[in-house]
């Protein structure tokens, strides 16, 4: 076994692998660019080396310097994690041409599965059902344009190299074939610095479901169940859950025997994922696949009870497999979400920020983070979004959603953007508990963008009567006298989303019972001023809600809620009605920037006569391209930026006439 292994990567996925080596005995040297110098996988690790400035192309992704950097600190093995080095086949080479070992299968195997047209071959000539397409490199956007006609729309563009949603796109008319194609090839050399795509047939209403392998180099190769991935955004994951609540017996073990004889076609070894699409009948097609860990590797271990990341050093160590495919039992249910720095109701751009608050529920039955960040972290518009990873496990799996939705209520984040109320409201949406899942799910529900979910049902009430606590109870703690809390019940006027609401409110022994036109709701709650997040129970459920001090009122989220909340009497809301409102600046003149960034490039020039949706700039902000588009016809008066400037949220790029 390796006495020191460096981890090659950043974020949380260096601090998870840390964790299973650190607890084999194992000294891990973590690496960082300038941007990471006080990261929490710096801190995490026994040793860290510097590797250049913060741009991954310049530190992350230069194979002469990771090597350098396992030489210089002794490491006798690398683990690549997920993302920038973790499939390439050069990497892996250069390691063993060093004579360190890399924590990940053969070169050959990389090479293979990497490339997405030679995939599909291997794919098809052992055996594994295949989608229908073209077997060759595009060589151009008008050469996709004639093999789209040929196989029908839509289509799917992708990038022959990488993975996790980067270069592709789906088209689904002619019209949008040529800037597709544009686009995909730019975000893949961005990503992968490779330009290539191939297209295939694009399935309507797909499942995203994956195998995950393992394999030593003695030839066992067993399967650990499957993932159910279809809740997805812009071909990137946002919830995972194993099992899939959708596969029968037959078809786990179907997919289950297709993946391991891919695997065995190329001689693999360590951890893979082989990712397949399932339409409504339960028919499968080979997708790709993923010679590295996975992003959402921690819901296969909670219900296997296998530690995925020990088996890769394992097997990188030459350790026979000990698992045979009968022991692998499946028990319960895990699901995780993914935790981004992004702007839901700008689209779920990317918000990058500083992290003020970091209360993660910690110790909750159940319950498993993991992260990367620390309080007081800076989220970067350098690397990816992703903050934390958090997933549940119960014995069912409606009882894994209850635990995640209870952990999402009780996570504190305030700083950067975050995703926090749309994972809590897709935990409550009746098609995801019943499991009737697509990768349009998220499109279908919610559209480009969320806001919030309605303020009605028990989201309501739990708001209603966690507002008036928090107010009188202020209100209370001002008053220093001995029947503080008592000389403020009766009569209030709560504003809570935007509708004014009469209550009633009387002290109970261990809270609040709030009236509301005949009917009466009882919080238990020990909550003190100060405290942002408050525990109880209304009507004897358990309950978190988050609170924000904002003005006279307070900001509150619970359940996919977030709303403000103003708690007064009658006359001061009367008043307060009374009061003119604000009205918003007009910004209709200006192209503006929806999130820090840089632009990559603008397609329009001063005097150019423009149509409503005509592209107009792209904006790369966390390893992805954003395209901004006219919202009405006009002609352009003035541009602000140029190419390669870094953009600040609402800077402006251009101005109309």
């Amino acid at each position: 076994m390796f006495d020191k292994i460096l981890i090659a990567n950043r974020g949380e996925i260096a601090c998870r692998i840390m964790r299973s080596a650190q607890a084999m005995g194992i000294r891990c040297v973590a690496v960082y660019s300038e941007a990471d110098a006080d990261a929490a996988h710096v801190r995490a690790a026994d040793e860290a080396i510097a590797i250049g400035p913060a741009a991954s192309s310049e530190s992350y992704l230069v194979i002469e310097r990771i090597v350098e950097a396992a030489q210089e600190s002794g490491a006798q093995a690398v683990h690549p994690g997920y993302g920038f080095l973790a499939e390439n086949a050069a990497f892996a080479e250069a390691l063993a041409a060093a004579d360190v070992v890399f924590i990940g299968p053969g070169v050959e195997a990389i090479q293979a599965m990497g490339d997405k047209l030679e995939s599909k071959r291997l794919a098809d000539q052992a055996g594994v059902t295949i989608i229908p397409g073209f077997d060759e490199i595009l060589k151009d956007a008008d050469q996709a344009v004639d093999v789209a006609r040929g196989i029908g729309y839509p289509v799917m563009l992708k990038a022959t190299a990488g993975g996790g949603g980067k270069g592709m796109r789906i088209v689904r008319d002619e019209a949008g074939l040529a800037e597709g194609f544009a686009s995909a090839a730019s975000e893949a050399v961005a990503s992968f610095g490779d330009g290539r795509l191939l297209i295939e047939k694009y399935i309507d209403g797909p499942r995203h479901i994956e195998i995950q392998i393992l394999a030593d180099s003695h030839g066992h190769c067993i399967h650990l169940g499957e993932r159910e991935c279809s809740i997805q955004r812009r071909h990137q994951k946002v919830i995972e859950e194993a099992p899939s609540p959708f596969l029968d017996e037959a078809t786990r073990a179907a997919m289950g025997g297709q993946a391991i004889a891919l695997a065995k076609a190329v001689n693999y070894r360590s951890a893979g994922t082989v990712e397949f699409v399932v339409d409504q009948s339960k028919d499968f097609y080979f997708l790709e696949m993923n010679t590295r860990l996975q992003v959402e590797h921690p819901v296969t271990e909670l219900v296997t009870g296998i530690d995925i990341v020990e088996q890769m050093i394992r097997i990188a160590a030459g350790e026979r497999l000990e698992i045979e495919q009968d022991a692998v039992a499946i028990e319960g249910a895990a699901i995780e979400a993914r935790i981004y720095a992004e702007d839901p109701s700008r689209g779920f751009l990317p918000a990058p920020g500083r992290i003020r608050r970091y209360r993660p529920p910690v110790g909750m039955a159940g319950v498993r983070i993991d992260s990367g960040v620390y309080e007081g972290a800076e989220v970067t518009m350098n690397y990816d979004p992703m903050i934390a990873k958090l997933c549940a496990w119960d014995e069912t799996r409606a009882g894994a959603i209850a635990r995640m939705s209870a952990a999402l209520d009780e996570f504190e984040l305030h700083g950067p953007g975050h995703n926090i109320s749309f994972l809590a409201s897709v935990m409550r949406r009746r098609r995801f508990r019943e499991g009737r899942l697509d990768t349009g799910f998220i499109e279908a529900e919610y559209g480009d963008s969320f806001t919030g979910d309605a303020i009605e049902g028990e989201a309501f009430d739990v708001l209603l009567s966690a507002s008036v606590l928090i107010h009188l109870r202020e209100q209370a703690r001002a008053d220093y006298r001995s029947d503080a809390l008592s000389r403020h019940e009766g009569a209030w006027c709560v504003s809570l989303g935007g509708e004014q609401h009469n209550v009633t409110a009387v002290w109970r022994e261990a809270g609040i019972e709030v009236g509301l036109d005949g009917k009466s709701l009882v919080l238990e709650s020990d909550w003190r001023p100060g405290e942002t997040l408050l525990r109880g129970r209304v009507d004897g459920r358990p309950v978190a809600v988050q609170i924000v001090v904002r003005g006279a009122g307070h900001g509150l989220r619970h359940g996919g809620v977030e709303t403000n909340v103003v708690v007064r009497r009658a006359r001061a809301a009367e008043l307060a009605a009374r009061m003119p409102a604000k009205a918003a600046p007009d910004h209709s003149r200006f192209l503006l920037s929806p999130m820090p960034g840089r632009v990559l490039s603008i397609s329009v020039a001063k005097g150019q006569e423009v149509k409503a949706g005509e592209a107009l700039c792209v904006i790369d902000a966390m390893k992805m391209e954003n395209v901004l588009r006219a919202e009405r016809d006009g002609r352009i008066a003035r541009i602000a930026a140029t190419e390669g400037d870094s953009v600040s949220v609402d800077q402006v790029i251009l101005e109309f006439d």
